[in-house]
């Protein structure tokens, strides 16, 4: 029987043998590297429940906006692929995926779902409408073996590090639970994310906002308010958080005074602000959030530039999340300067800034992580999150920020069962991007081979204070 694409020892390296030869070495430094994720989106949860997966459609189909919205694309409602309240039955969520598989050749997604089908479901068999019950059977088997848990996965996936994404009232009981269980040896690590509480513009700020002053220290107002946050990233930073992560529109930041930050506040909580009281607001709460993180040592992560919820009728029955997110273009080197004007050089302040826009690479970001500090440059996240575009990032920043200034991967990912992909894709493509260099005799081959080591294993270690 041909050998599955999935399963080819040299998927993703150079095509050229030389460059190929020179891949390989490197990459074989690298392939039994633990995996240090420093930024995701697992419930911590499911590694402390331990409680068996779900069905196959709920796992691989249903919470991955990769996958449902090009399946969505090409016709099929949204319902029938598991969302909103009167979802298709799972049997026939996985049935319309394996009929849409071929609309993935060639995607981000495509690649990792296969990957997880050989390497993690043992499949080499491609989706198709036919075999769809079979594959169905197949995974369900797997996924009822007691040795398929979250925490045996973990250890097999060799998962030293994994940062979650929580809500800053979150108890954090199931982090506790994990740190205290001697029977656990891997780190789920918390990550403070306040969006819903910075932003007046989501419908829920209020409130959150009364929600999280009553959570404080005891003050009211805008100082409660400020005195909230402080208190619970603390609490963060108690149950092990190493980052603050920023999900924000744009990277727009602003210093405000006290009394005009106050005033902006107290219209927002009366619910009379303005749409450019809001741009003001988000953008003064990120420059707080940075003085909170040169005082407490967390380690600011930035995500602008998506247009969430772009189709309306679609948000409103579906709700958010459901694969509507648009990238637009954004703006750094002007939106950030106010934060970087007071913390830039601060000492011991890290800085990473994530894009969807790929045209910042080199023009903006390259250019303030090779002169600031503090400032780090983020893998490519979301719709960059691809093989090629990830070639394309490479080579925009290294010629002016070099590899040292760069966070290491992050899969930034809900789906647990693909970590192992996504990191070994990274590998894979960060080989290929330093063979080459040997090949054109840019770099000596041994420093490429310390280079590859720092890439993946020491970067993300350095970046994000692990």
């Amino acid at each position: 029987m041909a050998q599955s694409i999935a399963a080819h020892p040299d998927r993703l390296l150079p095509a050229e043998p030389g460059v190929r030869q020179i891949a390989r070495s490197l990459y074989s430094q690298v392939a039994g590297l633990p995996i240090i994720s420093p930024h995701g989106h697992v419930d911590a949860g499911v590694i402390e429940q331990n409680l068996p997966f779900p069905d196959p459609a709920t796992l691989l189909v249903t919470p991955d906006h990769y996958v449902t919205r090009l399946i969505h694309a090409g016709g099929v409602p949204m319902d029938q692929l598991g969302l909103g309240n009167s979802p298709a039955p799972s049997r026939q969520v996985w049935r319309n995926f394996c009929a849409a598989w071929p609309v993935f050749e060639g995607t981000a997604s495509g690649y990792w779902i296969r990957q997880e089908f050989e390497h993690v479901f043992g499949l080499s068999e491609e989706p198709t409408a036919e075999n769809a019950d079979r594959i169905y059977d197949a995974i369900s088997a797997k996924l009822n073996e007691p040795g398929f848990r979250p925490r045996q996965l973990f250890k097999e996936f060799n998962i030293e590090v994994l940062a979650t994404t929580d809500d800053p009232l979150d108890p954090l009981d199931s982090h506790a639970a994990l740190a205290q269980d001697p029977a656990f040896a891997g780190r789920v690590l918390p990550t403070f994310r306040p969006d819903q509480y910075l932003n007046i513009a989501h419908p829920a700020w209020q409130d959150n906002v009364e929600r999280l002053i009553a959570a404080g220290p005891g003050d009211s107002g805008y100082a409660g308010y400020i005195g909230a946050l402080e208190a619970r990233r603390r609490h963060f930073v108690e149950n092990g958080a190493v980052s603050a992560d920023h999900g924000v529109r744009t990277p727009a930041t602003l210093k405000l005074d006290h009394s005009d930050a106050e005033r902006l506040f107290e219209r927002a909580r009366a619910g009379k602000a303005t749409a450019g009281d809001r741009d003001a607001f988000e953008a003064h709460m990120m420059y707080q959030m940075a003085r909170m993180s040169v005082e407490d040592g967390l380690v600011m992560t930035i995500h602008p530039g998506s247009y969430r919820n772009h189709h309306g009728p679609t948000f409103e029955a579906f709700g958010a999340d459901t694969g509507h997110d648009i990238p637009f273009a954004v703006n750094y080197t002007e939106a950030i300067r106010p934060l970087l004007q007071d913390f830039g050089t601060a000492k011991d302040f890290h800085l990473v800034l994530f894009t969807l826009d790929e045209t910042v690479f080199s023009r903006e970001l390259a250019p303030l992580a090779g002169f600031y500090p503090s400032v780090y440059i983020g893998a490519p996240w979301w719709f960059l999150d691809a093989p090629d575009a990830m070639l394309r990032f490479r080579s925009a920043v290294t010629e002016t920020a070099g590899f040292s200034r760069s966070s290491g991967f992050i899969d930034d990912t809900r789906a647990f069962c693909s970590i192992p992909a996504r990191h070994d894709t990274s590998r894979r493509i960060e080989s290929a991007f330093l063979a080459r260099l040997v090949a054109e005799h840019r770099i000596s081959e041994e420093r490429a081979h310390e280079l590859i080591v720092d890439i993946v294993d020491s970067s993300p270690r350095r970046v994000f204070k692990l």
